[in-house]
């Protein structure tokens, strides 16, 4: 589900919670909010950027693998790998 922006439409009639925006998670195929929830100013939905991540490369990240509770190793040598992230032994090999 996306985070949708919103903003008061007349600045005569906005609170510290409208005038300079807010977020609201939604479904795509929710309305979008007419009202301050705090205030009941008028608002409209902001066109925003899109936060988007290109490709799969954030999933090799070593904070991905700790995250998820996996260890991440990558070879050192010949037999031998090396910690990149999450628990366990610092090397392993094949000895």
């Amino acid at each position: 589900m996306p985070f949708y922006e919103y903003v008061a439409l007349d600045p005569a009639d906005q609170c510290d919670y409208c005038k300079d925006g807010f977020e609201e998670l939604q479904k795509v195929s929710d309305e979008p909010v007419q009202w301050c929830p705090r205030c009941g100013a008028e608002v409209r939905r902001k066109i925003s950027a899109p936060a988007v991540q290109a490709g799969d490369s954030h999933r090799l990240d070593p904070k991905h693998f700790s995250k998820h509770g996996f260890t991440q190793y990558k070879r050192a040598g010949s037999g031998v790998y090396e910690k990149t992230g999450g628990k366990g032994p610092r090397y392993i090999s094949d000895d």
